[in-house]
């Protein structure tokens, strides 16, 4: 039963992580039509919509507003937490996702679409940071945990890529409400779902959990720090790309709407590959995580290198892949090397390490559509991509700090020092029934 109602919790999480990219993504083919519709529509639009010189700027700041949000709440998330458990926060941030997308749906100027976007955020900021550190709690042995992240990684993987099409085509046929109207059903169904196996006032180990270590303290940790950069640096090259790379095919190769829309979509298969070779090897070679992130790492310079020599559409789609194979070598090798280092050198409440992880991610795509097209536009497309190509390449050595890390988890983590002095109390207890169940 306890087995059955984990593999529940997990189909929950990946639902709201694919919902929550999925809906980041969705407005990428639909805002600029949107807004220029508001801005041609008279009073519709109202004194909010931006004008046309200020067009970019504000689409820019538009997207950037969910990460800026997330940045600012996910130290605050990660502690509350880890004070009451992962289960709330998921369903709390389920609830205000839910407000999110049917806020978008009925938006009619650009001020309510940044509250909505705004709005977004901070659902992310407890959903993502409460599902993954579940996931980590709930799936506490190897190789179960490295699987379980990794079909999480999957999922958000599929929404960030199968959104604009999928946006599109709804927007296109069906109204520019549907696509908003259909994820919002999804997250209230999953919210429901939540519901049933986790009631709100229900009993278990949460409920007797021991205090987790400070989100500052685990800042400061070097192990951990080294790992937050590295996600931050492995994803700048994807969201510094996402906003320039449209106008730079346009420019550059005279590409077509529906080659700018299909750019992405063929990078999910490589990353669902990286996903699965990552938790292979990792389940045969445990030692090896470290590298596994850092082969992602070199991976993903020399691929965004590339970028800027692609000469047409079948080309750009090679580096393209390239990055994102190497993001989900770095991604799924790395994330549960969080949990690990917790296990190890703290206490294994997860909360507030994967707020760390969330406000990695959320610094690259909180600058990414505003800082990157403000650096195309002084220095270049080529010199953007060199840059993020050699961030990366450089990175990659200090990956090696991790390795000794790697090599004691299995002789200090807190479960094998459970396992072999026995349960000591009521949380121990429950823990050790778990991981028998």
């Amino acid at each position: 039963e306890a087995r059955r109602q984990r593999r529940l919790l997990l189909v929950v999480v990946c639902v709201a992580l694919l919902l929550d990219n999925m809906l980041y993504m969705v407005i990428v083919p639909i805002i600029p039509d949107y807004i220029a519709a508001m801005r041609g529509g008279g009073g519709t639009a109202g004194p909010s919509a931006p004008a046309g010189g200020n067009e970019d700027v504000q689409i820019g700041v538009l997207f950037a507003s969910k990460a800026m949000l997330q940045l600012l709440v996910n130290p605050l998330s990660g502690t509350l937490i880890d004070r009451v458990g992962y289960e709330a926060p998921l369903l709390a941030g389920l609830a205000v996702m839910f407000l999110s997308t049917a806020t978008f749906a009925f938006a009619e100027n650009y001020a309510t679409l940044f509250a909505a976007r705004s709005l977004q955020g901070l659902g992310s900021a407890f959903a993502d940071t409460a599902g993954i550190a579940l996931i980590a709690d709930r799936y506490a042995e190897e190789p179960a945990r490295s699987r379980a992240l990794g079909t999480a990684l999957a999922c958000i993987s599929f929404g960030s890529l199968a959104a604009p099409p999928f946006g599109g085509v709804l927007y296109e046929f069906a109204g520019k409400r549907v696509p908003f109207l259909v994820l919002a059903c999804v997250c209230l169904l999953d919210g429901l779902l939540l519901l049933v196996l986790a009631p709100p006032g229900g009993t278990g180990a949460r409920a007797n959990m021991p205090v987790g270590t400070p989100i500052h303290r685990l800042m400061i940790d070097p192990y951990i720090a080294v790992v937050a950069g590295a996600l931050a640096t492995c994803n700048i090259p994807l969201a510094f790309l996402e906003p320039t790379i449209a106008n730079w095919m346009k420019d550059s190769m005279g590409a077509s709407e529906w080659e700018v829309g299909l750019t992405w979509l063929p990078a999910f298969f490589p990353h669902v590959l990286g996903v699965y070779v990552t938790v292979r090897l990792a389940a045969a070679y445990p030692h090896l995580q470290w590298f596994y992130g850092a082969l992602g790492m070199a991976i993903i310079g020399a691929s965004s290198c590339l970028v800027p020599a692609c000469r047409n559409f079948g080309q750009v789609i090679i580096p393209l892949c390239g990055i994102c194979f190497g993001i989900a070598l770095v991604d799924t090798a790395l994330l549960p090397t969080l949990a690990f280092l917790v296990d190890v050198r703290h206490v294994s409440v997860y909360g507030s390490v994967y707020a760390i992880a969330d406000i990695s991610y959320s610094v690259a795509y909180a600058l990414g559509p505003i800082v990157a097209g403000q650096i195309v536009h002084t220095m270049g497309f080529a010199q953007l991509n060199l840059g993020m190509g050699l961030a990366n390449v450089l990175y990659a050595p200090v990956l090696l700090f991790l390795k000794n890390v790697c090599q004691m988890k299995p002789s200090h983590s807190e479960r094998n020092i459970l396992l072999e002095e026995g349960p000591k109390g009521l949380y121990d207890t429950i823990k050790m029934e778990e991981r028998k169940g």
